[in-house]
């Protein structure tokens, strides 16, 4: 049993669940923010989903990333905290100042709340989105030197990753007063989904085991969530992760024609409608004239998303499992928890 206590912030997401699952298996005591407290039986029965039963080991806060109220009574008494909450607009039409302006606030109104408390060190989950956009094609695997170049075609989530992860560490400069700060910057995250409200990376999975069509030439690299939450607890703990980030990858990017001969290949039977082809660029573009949705894939056709992990295997002592595991992984708890369309 560990004595010392850790803020998980935004106990309903994905990767901060296997976070919370790590840490008590870990023997930590656990405190995770929800911004209803009417989530909270919900949050249990996906750790219980996962192998966990917490008991009186986790607690929940009420507190919403938008405004003060919670978040120092929910820092008071942590020894580290892991924010990986972050708000999420929903519909096409949302605007860049519902995107930045709240992902920004958010992480300050957490890194304030930590100071103040006296916590050790805040991990930070970024996301490849504040590495990897706005670049031309690179002839090197992206790494944690880089930086989105926000004066690229970068999407909205993108450019509110790049500017609250940059707003951090510039508050640990200017005004953290001895706290730490570590950033985890993870690639799309899969594995084993703990309920149906799942990560947006699953449903490229979902998709294709329920049947789509075909794939556009998109490449993208993969991560298993279970491995994200490992390097979380690491850059937590860990001297050597102060005042660094850590980009999360398995293994070199991957086409999505590729995820789908793994899926055929390790799944036979159970992955029948999963579709090999490759739809042509040119129709992908055509599509998007009028598909909203769409339109945001086109720069990325044809573009290599490569990345290394090289500096968290090295630094931490990280080791992910291969990324056809983490793609399984997904499909059988898709399969396992009846999300698949029939």
């Amino acid at each position: 049993m560990n004595d010392e206590t850790v803020l998980v912030t935004g106990g309903t997401g994905f990767i901060a669940q296997h976070c919370i699952l790590a840490l008590l298996r870990q023997g930590y005591h656990v405190r995770t923010t929800v911004r209803t407290l009417a989530r909270a039986a919900e949050v249990r029965e996906h750790l219980r989903v996962g192998g966990g039963d917490p008991g009186d080991r986790l607690s929940f806060f009420e507190a919403d990333l938008r405004r003060d109220d919670g978040w120092a009574e929910a820092a008071t008494g942590c020894s580290y905290v892991l924010h990986g909450a972050s708000p999420t607009p929903s519909g096409n039409q949302a605007t860049e100042a519902e995107w930045v302006r709240p992902a920004v606030d958010g992480n300050l109104r957490v890194l304030r709340a930590a100071r103040d408390a006296g916590v050790k060190r805040v991990v930070l989950t970024s996301a490849f989105g504040a590495i990897c956009a706005g670049h031309k094609s690179m002839n090197r695997p992206f790494n944690e030197t880089d930086w989105s170049d926000l004066t690229g075609h970068v999407w909205l989530y993108q450019k509110s990753k790049t500017l609250s992860e940059r707003a951090a560490w510039e508050f640990i400069a200017k005004e953290g007063r001895g706290l730490e700060l570590s950033a985890v910057n993870p690639v799309a995250v899969l594995g084993p989904a703990l309920g149906a409200d799942y990560s947006h990376s699953i449903r490229l999975i979902k998709q294709l085991m329920d049947g789509q069509f075909a794939s556009a030439k998109i490449n993208c690299g993969f991560v298993d969530v279970r491995d994200v939450a490992d390097l979380h607890l690491l850059a937590m703990t860990q001297a050597a992760a102060k005042g660094e980030r850590f980009l999360a990858i398995a293994g070199e990017s991957m086409w999505m024609t590729e995820v789908a001969k793994v899926l055929r290949d390790r799944l036979d039977t159970a992955a029948d409608k999963v579709s090999t082809r490759v739809l042509p660029n040119w129709l992908v573009r055509l599509v998007a004239l009028r598909n909203p949705a769409m339109k945001g894939i086109v720069p990325l056709l044809g573009v290599t998303m490569n990345a290394t992990s090289e500096k968290a295997v090295r630094l931490l002592g990280w080791t992910p499992r291969p990324r056809e595991d983490a793609i399984v992984a997904t499909a059988e708890s898709l399969i396992r928890l009846g999300l698949l369309r029939n």
